[in-house]
């Protein structure tokens, strides 16, 4: 049985490992549904704080940047870290999942794109209710994951893989509601659609 210090160690050093192709292959993907939908859930006034939780070398930021707000980053990852400051200009925190020290009702919105399924479920309501309290009420917290029902390594990274019903139970423990979800590709059959885009709204 690994701890959790050897997950989420293990996980990060294979990101450390390949930040470079990552970033090469993940640079241009089109993920523009999913920060659509998360930028139509947030309040209309803006700028906005939002954090983006496990982002990476800093694609999304720059989007949110982009768009006029005011977005920070967080990853485990150092090279990450480093590469999504260069490529944001953006402030970026590097913190691990499982050791998150955030301000209490400091953001808008949170941005999860592929990062919170490698939480293990022993953990991921504690984390989920770190993030319910960095939120300002009402706040929006947008997850996107691969979905399924296992948990374990896959290769050298470590997943928590859960269908609709199993999120949302985790999410409401934390103190959230599901306004809304989908699963992509759009315009896919269900089996052709491993991933599961959720938005939730803090609860107070």
């Amino acid at each position: 049985m690994n701890s959790f210090d050897d997950i989420e160690n293990g996980t990060l050093a294979h990101y450390e490992q390949t930040a470079e192709s990552f970033w090469q292959g993940t640079r241009d993907h089109d993920v523009s549904q999913n920060i659509e939908a998360f930028l139509q859930a947030l309040p209309e006034t803006g700028p906005l704080d939002m954090l983006d939780l496990g982002c990476g070398p800093g694609r999304d930021l720059a989007a949110f940047k982009a768009a006029g707000h005011r977005p920070v980053g967080l990853d485990g990852s150092k090279t990450f870290c480093q590469m999504a400051s260069e490529h944001s200009g953006c402030p970026v925190l590097h913190q691990q999942f499982l050791s998150l020290e955030l301000d209490e009702a400091s953001f808008d919105g949170v941005f999860a794109n592929a990062s919170l399924f490698h939480i293990p479920s022993a953990e991921l309501e504690r984390v989920l209710k770190q993030l319910h309290r960095a939120l300002r009420p009402g706040g929006i917290l947008f997850s996107s994951n691969p979905r399924g029902s296992s948990e374990g390594w896959n290769g050298p990274r470590y997943g928590h893989y859960m269908e609709l019903e199993v999120t949302e139970s985790f999410l409401e423990q934390a103190g959230f509601k599901i306004i809304h979800h989908y699963y992509r590709p759009e315009g896919q059959p269900r089996d052709s659609q491993p991933w599961l885009a959720i938005l939730s709204q803090r609860q107070e």
